[in-house]
């Protein structure tokens, strides 16, 4: 199995699904993990050294961050409802106490302080900005929770849907250099869902000098880690393709090339 292909295993007994670490994936900015919670199952979250954004993919959970109660909080039965999703964004130090209402799923995405953090805040579906990409097969719906636009000090964190017999993340492109305003430098992890969740789709991992090359096949909750190159998806027919994006790097910024090789795609 290639080493970018991160599987879930059953929860933990504090619900746990995944684990990475930049020291599990061999970077220096991005962790990041998934949870599964029964009803009335309670976690806690809290690093002391980076800022934190929970994303709830589905279900309602009791929120407490520090001594801020946010009351009950979610309000998607599924991923694939067409819901925009609650999330919170949470400075450095910040303690999280969740209590699931029911069946809950979350992410929680980490990245190393920065100089500066905005401080905490409820990132509600009306904040979350939705938009079309593509034309044809490489039309996807697009949620920003954390854009390069909203406040944060390093975390970049973004929905993607696309439809069963499309393309994403395509053209082909890339973000590893800290080049900018040509380019800037991202680590990336793609966490796949399916629906009907028995799917699979592919994902293709590559560099310029073929140094990385790997085509590998997603199952229902795997996570695609990307340290450089370009990463295109593709979801075959019949199989709707949900990934949540958790990017970082030294400039909070958003800066891709396209392959050169097929940015006449977009240029026709």
């Amino acid at each position: 199995m290639s080493k970018l292909l991160v599987k879930a295993h059953q929860p933990d007994s504090s619900g746990r699904t995944l684990c990475i670490t930049p020291q599990s994936a061999g970077w220096k900015y991005i962790g990041f993990e998934t949870f599964t919670l029964n009803a009335h199952q309670k976690l806690d979250l809290s690093e002391q050294d980076k800022e934190m954004c929970l994303v709830i993919l589905s279900g309602k959970i009791a929120l407490i961050a520090d001594d801020k109660n946010f009351g009950i909080v979610g309000d998607r039965e599924s991923l694939f409802d067409g819901k925009r999703p609650y999330a919170l964004y949470a400075p450095p130090g910040t303690i999280l106490h969740i209590e699931a209402k029911g069946e809950v799923e979350l992410a929680f995405c980490t990245a190393p302080k920065a100089d500066q953090h905005p401080p905490l805040r409820l990132i509600t579906p009306d904040e979350v900005g939705m938009e079309t990409r593509g034309q044809g097969t490489n039309t996807r719906i697009i949620h920003n929770i954390l854009p390069d636009s909203a406040p944060a000090g390093r975390l970049l964190v973004v929905e993607v849907y696309t439809p069963g017999g499309h393309w994403s993340s395509y053209p082909p492109h890339k973000h590893d250099r800290d080049e900018p305003p040509q380019e800037t430098q991202l680590e990336e992890t793609y966490y796949h869902r399916l629906n009907p969740k028995q799917g699979f789709a592919f994902q293709r991992v590559y560099t310029d000098d073929r140094s990385i090359d790997e085509t590998m096949s997603v199952e229902n909750g795997d996570v695609v880690m990307v340290p450089r190159g370009y990463h295109p998806v593709g979801a075959p027919h019949g199989y709707d393709l949900y990934y949540l994006n958790v990017m970082a790097g030294p400039v909070r910024k958003w800066i891709f090339k396209n392959d050169p090789a097929h940015e006449w795609i977009v240029k026709k």
